[in-house]
């Protein structure tokens, strides 16, 4: 039987089932193999006791990325999820009686920072400005870059505004530089986190985050982040392509120099080319002979990870007055945090933390007056993971949310699931237990990525958050779809040369 169209995916997450799906519509036959029982990676979900968790994502930014996405195929995101707005988009606690509600709405987000600085609300306005510059830029122009070679970033545009996409000013220095205000400073260093970076060591071009945070909104999909996951395979299935879970890929075939067949653990599956969305350091080192691998073990352990995390799922059978959808618990000291994740990987001393609360805008994800609650604290990849350390940070976790709402809420708990390191590792063999990816620092920014490509394999090929353009949801999206795009361009060439040998 001939290979020829035929494209194997490793892996559902957003990144693979966004190349599987727009290389079927390019006309290839494709096949997504996905090691675990649900589709969706990272975005996976399950259902226990009358409550639905997002294992993952829980913010939806860059609502135009996804968009986008779907009108590539003549459809809409409403066809498959309801998007909500959340108002206020967040809730950040500076400590106890000291939180600030982010409104949705820019004029009383203005009005707000002018209350905490003075002068502060023209400041914002213009630091906007420039990130929607940046943004448009960044998201229509950088980012659908494949990040092979120099010469993709010869564009006019970014020449031409290089100063305004301050490439090299970090993101600190750019925020300090309008707003003097500690609280401020936060409040718009805070979607650092997001690219797994420091403010010190993260790119302020990167200040395009800050404008689709509080300009673009916080947005939710009933039912869940999964609905997108949900979404995006009705309209892969549409489009031919195969899903086949519980699957996972145990040895990448290759023949005269080329890949030819994925090997998995229920039979083998040949195939015109390979696109890995599967953990990149675990597709080299493990699915390939060292002699095909492109990076070797010392490469890898010299990259900046971004963080890990540790979760808790938790059903409480009572309603939290008070909560929001978002809440971010910033009274402890940002820096000390981030010197225990990057510069002395440890668990933290005293460690910000984040609650996701969908229970309070979607009434079907838990039981009727009851209460759906995430926890996910920032930690640091390749530590060590055991239940008495996941326990002795749950409770310094809910203490502080306890004492801050002002509520009994541990007692009200009637399920509780945790997921940290060593389940990372298990379920997407991520590489030292990270959650997010590469942290998007200036060295590991575009062609200084682990590369979409394989130098010595034409036609075995990588998405996803290890490389271009990085850590994140839409990023994610949007890597399937660049990949795809030089997939596609790839065989054809190809196809070309070898149709011109034969003349």
């Amino acid at each position: 039987m001939s290979n020829e169209n035929k494209i194997i995916v490793i892996g559902s997450g957003f990144s693979g089932l966004s190349a599987a799906t727009c290389l079927a519509q390019k006309g290839y036959k494709v096949c997504l193999l996905e090691k675990n029982k649900d589709i969706g990676g990272r975005a996976r979900s399950f259902k226990e006791d009358g409550f639905t968790f997002d294992m993952g994502p829980s913010w939806y930014w860059m609502p135009d990325v996804f968009e986008n996405y779907f009108e590539k195929f003549g459809k809409k995101v409403s066809d498959y999820y309801e998007l909500k707005r959340l108002d206020p988009s967040y809730r950040v606690y500076f400590g106890e009686n000291d939180k600030v509600d982010l409104p949705g709405s820019m004029s009383e987000l203005i009005d707000l920072f002018e209350s905490i600085e003075s002068g502060s609300g023209i400041k914002l306005q213009k630091f906007l400005k420039e990130s929607e510059y940046k943004y448009e830029v960044g998201m229509k122009d950088l980012v659908f870059k494949p990040g092979l070679s120099l010469t993709e970033f010869l564009d006019k545009r970014v020449i031409s505004g290089a100063l305004r996409l301050d490439l090299l000013k970090s993101m600190r220095k750019y925020i300090k530089s309008f707003f003097k205000n500690p609280k401020l400073q936060k409040l718009m260093e805070f979607p650092v986190l997001f690219l797994g970076g420091t403010p010190e060591n993260t790119p302020a071009m990167y200040s395009l985050m800050n404008y689709a945070d509080m300009s673009l909104g916080t947005w939710y999909p009933m039912g869940g982040m999964h609905k997108i996951i949900e979404g995006m395979a009705i309209l892969a299935k549409e489009l031919g392509v195969e899903i086949i879970t519980n699957e996972a890929v145990t040895k990448i075939n290759v023949k005269q120099g080329k890949v030819i067949s994925a090997s998995a653990e229920n039979g083998e599956y040949p195939c015109e080319a390979i696109v890995a969305s599967a953990d990149y350091n675990h597709v080299e080192q493990q699915l390939l002979d060292p002699e095909y691998r492109r990076y070797d073990a010392n490469y890898w352990d010299k990259r900046d990870m971004a963080p890990s995390s540790l979760l808790f799922y938790l059903g409480i059978n009572k309603k939290i007055e008070g909560l929001k959808h978002h809440t971010l618990f910033f009274d402890e000291d940002f820096d000390a945090h981030a010197h225990d994740l990057y510069s002395d990987p440890k668990w933290p001393e005293k460690p910000l933390f984040y609650t996701c609360a969908p229970s309070v805008t979607d009434t079907t994800v838990a039981p009727v007056g009851q209460e759906n609650l995430f926890l996910l604290m920032p930690t640091a990849p390749g530590l060590e993971d055991s239940p008495e350390l996941r326990e002795k940070y749950f409770h310094i976790m809910m203490d502080r949310l306890e004492k801050f709402s002002g509520q009994n809420i541990k007692e009200h708990i009637i399920y509780k699931r945790s997921y940290a390191l060593s389940d990372f590792v298990n379920d997407y063999n991520a590489f030292k237990g990270n959650a997010y990816g590469l942290a998007n620092t200036l060295r590991q920014t575009a062609i200084l990525k682990p590369s979409m490509k394989n130098k010595k394999l034409p036609n075995l090929y990588y998405t996803g958050q290890l490389t271009v353009p990085g850590p994140g949801v839409p990023p994610s999206l949007i890597s399937g779809q660049i990949v795809a795009d030089l997939v596609q361009k790839e065989i054809k060439l190809a196809s070309k040369n070898k149709y011109e040998s034969i003349i």
